[in-house]
């Protein structure tokens, strides 16, 4: 994959990309919509291109949820791995959609199904991550009873990733209260780890925000409807909510530093 020498411009040059079931199925709500697909790719694609190293970790709710299965009576666990596999799906799809673009990748997975994807080893993927390939991280942590937030909480941590990169669907940011709900809702711009967890906000659940802040990885929460906003956010600049120290805000454009 051919880079350019802009890299110098980004904020982060290793990162998580987190991104929902939820963003894969678009309008229709369920399953994939191969459009949207196409649009993330493409962001990615831009991002790669300057030299960023990116890997990603989906969900798999268009699917299947393992919390929604336990509610209607079925086994927690059973449940959890079925949404590991969902994920999984996501993830061909999403690999399949950046090979098509011309980017080289790799698919991980913590659960073993060599015959698709490479099981999930820590400096081998920071390997390919060295070599410029974007890495795909699918089927969650492998253990049923964590979210693929604290997946993405762990990989990041794992591979030394500089930020994760919360790419929302038609929400620009973290709320105080819903905003489709209540149209006083207040946006905050920046956030501390314990005000995320004190205050109850749907960022990432708990678990996942402790790991992020237990190793001072910020999060930046933005509207991935939004082409380019995975390049704004890669620079630093201000795009949805930043969640992390004081220090983790948003670039200034006319810092001398940043030229």
């Amino acid at each position: 994959m051919k880079q350019h020498n802009n890299r110098s411009q980004c904020k982060y040059k290793r990162v998580v990309l987190k991104l929902s079931g939820e963003a894969f199925a678009g309008p229709k709500g369920f399953g994939l919509d191969l459009n949207v697909v196409d649009s993330i790719a493409r962001q990615i694609r831009d991002v790669a291109g300057m030299g960023v190293q990116m890997s990603i970790v989906v969900g798999g709710g268009n699917f299947w949820r393992g919390a929604k299965g336990e509610k209607e009576g079925m086994d927690r666990a059973t449940s959890d791995y079925m949404g590991m596999l969902a994920t999984v799906i996501n993830a061909m799809a999403l690999q399949e959609r950046l090979e098509r673009l011309g980017l080289e990748t790799r698919l991980m997975t913590a659960i073993d199904m060599r015959e698709v994807a490479e099981p999930y080893i820590r400096r081998k993927a920071i390997h390919h991550l060295n070599n410029g390939r974007i890495v795909i991280f699918g089927a969650g942590s492998g253990n049923p009873y964590f979210s693929t937030d604290t997946t993405a909480a762990l990989r990041a941590a794992e591979i030394g990733a500089e930020a994760i990169l919360m790419g929302k669907q038609g929400t620009d940011g973290v709320y105080d209260s819903d905003p489709n709900k209540n149209p006083d809702a207040k946006k905050y711009e920046q956030l501390d780890y314990l005000e995320v967890i004190n205050k109850g906000l749907r960022v990432m659940d708990a678990t996942a925000t402790t790991l992020c802040m237990d190793n001072c990885i910020p999060l930046v929460v933005f509207d991935l409807d939004v082409y380019g906003n995975i390049e704004r956010a890669v620079k630093g600049e201000k795009v949805g909510t930043i969640v992390g120290r004081e220090e983790d805000g948003p670039e200034n454009p006319d810092d001398p530093s940043r030229k």
